[in-house]
């Protein structure tokens, strides 16, 4: 009788215990070489042009968030940022090939997008003025922001139905870029069109056609930047990937026009589909967006190996994104794992489509302020570095893994786990493949032999003879959660901690928690965690 009363006592005071399976998982990363590198500044998002009464399913969730209206004197804005000392932002969407360029020789009236049932996605042309432009790279300057610019490639074209024929007229883009230049402004990246590839999604351009515009987008470029060096890239097409259409495209363009071939990704499907969550957290769902990945990277390698890849717009779920989904917790499973999916495939740049507007913004539209996923990116930008590492999982699908060498830290590796389980804690043992034997380094690290712990960080022996004793032996640890354990929370928690703008509307410390080398590694149910090892010591990582 004793022994059942303990039980049931034992069971009423930690019921979690057994909600919850534990079960062990093997990552071995490869240190010795990269299977990928990624921009320095990988991490990109959208400004669009889409104006206040764009809206889908009964919801307008864009407000004043176009490049023509943001509030730009709004302090969250700048602060958000800021912080990334660097972010790159793209500035196009589906708008673009309607925006006329108030300036040089333009003879058609430049009025701002208005509803129009028979216009390109119901509204009309729309206008940049030239004022605008001003204040926009003012902004752009006083954020360290870099900027990515999508030119209108339907200007001139004749409309045949879906299909769009003819010459693109340049000239427009030709005083627009002339303008830009003349008053100092920096742009790292022009882009051609958006959505035109392949069957297109409002409008489309033969790829033949689209190949030969580039070629005298280029000139114009070659000619108006003149000795400036480093000229800003060329991107195109912005768009869904069709296999058939991006082949005659990098043929017939042919070397060193395109620098950069830009797709798009909404793998999620529609902002209503009810399923969102259960795909975000399938990892079979998850892997589809793989294939794509993979042809992206043969096709630049058969066609046009002179061009890299990059991602120009991925909002996860298309029409806006899904209210209380794409602004959620929830949401940083799919958009962490796409960018380490991404990275693994070689992919230089990544652009989250939006910083602001829609339900899919890293910042609210209405208040400004940080979405989980803003946190998720920011984590990333000022971990993950360049150099991307193979990691050999012996785990459960559930869990995900990817590796990158630390950003600005010679030698190191920053790990990233993703527990898409909901009842599956994992404890993790992590070794290092190289060319040299660990075994002795394992014994050395755990000099006592009696510690056995299921996770040990297995050093090279090289760093153990050149590392005095006394370096503490620690990891870093950014645990992201959800407030309140709710996936569809507006707050993500940092290790325990609420992530939440200070007093003074700035972006708060993002501090690790620092752990033994030798301690065991675990990852809790539905929670994302970024572990940093200084002392990995990866021979593929000592160049930063």
């Amino acid at each position: 009788m004793r022994f059942q009363e303990l039980l049931l006592v034992f069971l009423a005071l930690f019921p979690t215990v057994f909600t919850q399976s534990v079960e062990h998982a093997s990552l071995v990363i490869e240190t010795t070489k990269r299977i990928g590198n990624t921009d320095a500044n990988y991490i990109c998002a959208t400004l669009d042009w889409w104006p206040h009464d764009k809206c889908n399913y009964n919801q307008c969730p864009w407000g004043f968030s176009s490049v023509t209206n943001l509030d730009l004197s709004h302090p969250f804005l700048a602060n958000a940022i800021q912080a990334f000392h660097g972010l790159r932002l793209r500035l196009g969407g589906s708008l673009q090939d309607q925006v006329l360029y108030d300036v040089g020789s333009l003879k058609a009236p430049c009025h701002p997008f208005r509803k129009q049932n028979d216009g390109l996605f119901g509204f009309s042309k729309g206008c940049l003025h030239m004022g605008r432009w001003d204040e926009l790279n003012s902004f752009f300057r006083k954020t360290g922001a870099l900027i990515t610019f999508g030119l209108n490639a339907l200007q001139g074209r004749q409309r045949m139905q879906k299909q769009w024929r003819g010459n693109w007229d340049s000239s427009n883009a030709h005083d627009f870029i002339n303008y830009t230049i003349s008053k100092g402004y920096h742009i790292s990246s022009w882009e051609f069109g958006n959505e035109l590839c392949g069957p297109g999604v409002g409008a489309s351009v033969d790829a033949g056609q689209y190949a030969k515009d580039m070629i005298r987008l280029k000139s114009v470029i070659n000619q108006l930047y003149g000795n400036t060096h480093p000229k800003p890239l060329l991107l195109a097409p912005g768009g869904f990937y069709d296999k058939l259409w991006f082949e005659h495209f990098l043929d017939a363009s042919g070397p060193s026009i395109v620098n950069a071939l830009t797709h798009h990704i909404y793998n999620l499907g529609p902002g209503s589909d009810p399923n969102l969550i259960s795909r975000i957290l399938n990892p079979e769902y998850l892997n589809k967006i793989s294939d794509t990945f993979e042809s992206v990277s043969q096709t630049i390698h058969a066609n046009g190996p002179w061009a890299s890849a990059w991602v120009g717009e991925a909002g996860g779920a298309y029409n806006s994104g899904g209210s209380k989904v794409s602004n959620a917790f929830v949401d940083s499973f799919w958009y962490v794992d796409q960018l380490g999916m991404a990275a693994k495939y070689n992919t230089k740049v990544y652009c989250r489509q939006s910083l602001i507007g829609g339900n899919y913004g890293l910042l609210d539209t209405s208040t400004f302020s940080p979405n989980p996923d803003y946190y998720s990116a920011l984590v990333w930008h000022r971990l993950m570095g360049r150099g991307v590492l193979d990691v050999n999982r012996h785990a459960s699908p559930y869990l995900r893994a990817y590796a990158h060498c630390t950003k600005e830290r010679a030698g190191g590796v920053t790990l990233l786990l993703i527990n898409l389980s909901n009842q599956t804690r994992f404890t993790i043992d992590i070794e290092s493949r190289t060319s040299v034997d660990l075994r002795h380094a394992r014994v050395i690290t755990n000099h006592k032999k009696k510690r056995s712990f299921l996770h040990r960080i297995k050093e090279l022996v090289s760093w153990m003879g050149s590392k005095s004793s006394q370096v503490p032996l620690y990891r870093e640890e950014y645990h992201l959660t959800p407030q309140n354990g709710d996936l569809q929370s507006r707050i993500a928690l940092l290790n325990g901690r609420p992530l939440q703008l200070t007093e003074n509307g700035d972006i708060p410390l993002l501090s690790p928690l620092l752990q033994n080398v030798n301690s065991p590694i675990a990852i809790s149910p539905l929670s994302i965690k970024f572990i940093v090892f200084p002392n990995f010591i990866a021979p593929t990582c000592r160049e930063i």
